[in-house]
């Protein structure tokens, strides 16, 4: 089963898809959106989920350290929402607390990435982790 990860912010949409047994995560692009002006990228994401097969989509939820749930939940479950028009694919969410903390220190760990080109990765590198993270937790059973 593949399965698609977005990791949903502002203004852009990081992009991750699963190898065809759910083992693993690979970045794929970064979608520009703009929120304010309801520009969701969604015709790129549709194109996205028919060209990888995808079969499930699982949307990072950036909930607070102290696991409420703010703005960007919500923002989050909206995008859902905008996807479920378009598609009939089951979605999960999956607390994505500290992924992009996390996408940031691996790039900064690799010593060689400009600031200026982490901005331009972090987004799809958070995708990943929050689509592995989900794969790890339910590799167990299926999904």
């Amino acid at each position: 089963m593949r399965i698609m990860g977005l990791d949903v912010g502002s203004k852009t949409v990081g992009v991750a898809v699963s190898d065809p047994f759910g083992w693993t995560a690979q970045g794929i692009e970064i979608i520009k959106i703009d929120e304010d002006k309801e520009q969701f990228g969604l015709d790129r994401l549709v194109e996205l989920i028919g060209q990888y097969e995808v079969e499930k989509i699982v949307i990072g939820l950036p909930k607070n350290m102290n696991n409420s749930e703010g703005f960007r939940v919500e923002a989050s479950r909206r995008y859902a929402n905008e996807i479920t028009k378009l598609v009939d694919l089951p979605i999960d969410f999956q607390d994505e607390r500290l992924t992009t903390v996390q996408a940031e220190r691996m790039l900064v760990s690799e010593g060689n990435v400009s600031r200026k080109k982490r901005k331009k990765v972090i987004d799809k590198l958070a995708a990943v982790i929050l689509l592995q993270n989900y794969l790890d937790q339910h590799s167990k059973g299926a999904l």
